[in-house]
């Protein structure tokens, strides 16, 4: 389906949220080729906050990379396999893909990855194969220019012999990544992975440089309506971030996030040493897409005002996931509650 369908933009720019979204970006738009003011972080936008117009057939990933930037202002995307599992292999596709986010200006960071089965399963047999089945998506990402694919560490057994069993499964997927010159990076997301010291204990064990975490705000759910604390898992994934995820779901009348404090979490990614891209990934219901997507990227631009004002952090380079290194990316270096 062509991405022409994805965004009807004179329904959009004659709507009150354009005149929000314009407000939102207006200061990038402003400084033209002025110098560059510095940056605790930068905001990239997760395919996953579009899911249901994804899914509904009114978008497609090209269109949603056209979107990213001349609907939100946003220069970074953030990927979801299942929304083009069968391109995954198409070169042409691809390419075409690629060249989008290089005409809009837009940098393909990751791939999100999922249902390509257990990293840690307790057969050999079913790991191996889960690894394999990540070998497309890990040569999908190296062509869109990525700096990582996002996996996930579900295993079973213990608590002991799962991480033993992750660990396995994602330093064999890490060491298959490495030859694509790609990062391995998990998300908290669901199980004992939403355990913020399991999962941490995983990543000592795996013990790769191009192993680390894809730290989500919200998904510290450990099933049967027990909850992991989320500024403490925070806490204990971001010494491995390579990437972070603000998950949002609702906002009250002063634009915060209602159920996760994003000062908070903010102050937590900064004290790290993290200085990289952190991706919108709205997951609410009671408003569009679309004004949830504005709205994070307001509360997100209004966190990052607060804290250079309150000088708390140096602003300076982002770092380069690719590396850990403090260099900027270079411009094509290019889900729970």
């Amino acid at each position: 389906m062509s991405g022409d369908r994805s965004i009807d933009r004179r329904a959009f720019i004659g709507s009150g949220l354009a005149l929000g979204a314009t407000a939102a970006f207006a200061p990038q738009l402003l400084r033209g080729a002025g110098p560059e003011p510095k940056r605790l972080y930068r905001i990239s936008l997760a395919q996953w906050s579009l899911h249901r117009t994804l899914r509904s057939g009114e978008m497609d990933t090209p269109g949603f990379v056209r979107s990213a930037r001349e609907v939100y202002g946003i220069e970074a995307v953030e990927y979801v396999n299942s929304f083009f599992r069968e391109q995954v292999a198409d070169e042409k596709y691809l390419a075409a893909l690629r060249s989008t986010c290089e005409d809009q200006g837009v940098r393909s960071l990751l791939i999100m990855c999922d249902g390509l089965g257990r990293l840690g399963d307790p057969d050999e047999g079913a790991r191996t194969k889960a690894i394999e089945n990540h070998r497309p998506w890990l040569a999908a990402a190296q062509a869109l220019g990525c700096h990582s694919i996002r996996v996930n560490a579900a295993s079973a057994g213990t608590r002991e012999e799962q991480v033993g069993r992750a660990a396995d499964g994602l330093r064999r997927l890490t060491e298959l990544g490495d030859t694509f010159g790609l990062n391995v990076i998990v998300e908290n997301h669901g199980g004992l992975s939403s355990d913020g010291s399991w999962l941490a204990e995983v990543m000592r064990t795996v013990d790769h440089p191009r192993c680390g975490t894809l730290p989500d705000f919200g998904n510290f759910h450990l099933g049967g309506g027990e909850w992991y604390d989320r500024y403490r898992g925070i806490e204990e994934l971001m010494p491995f971030a390579k990437a972070v995820s603000a998950k949002s779901h609702a906002f009250d009348e002063d634009g915060d996030e209602t159920k996760t404090d994003y000062r908070r979490m903010m102050r937590l990614v900064l004290a790290a040493g993290y200085r990289g891209w952190v991706g919108i990934e709205f997951e609410g219901g009671g408003i569009s897409e679309m004004e949830g997507i504005i709205r994070t990227k307001k509360l997100l631009e209004k966190v990052h005002r607060e804290l250079l004002v309150s000088r708390e952090f140096e602003g300076g380079p982002l770092k380069n996931p690719k590396s850990g290194g403090g260099s900027t990316p270079s411009p094509t270096g290019g889900k729970g509650s």
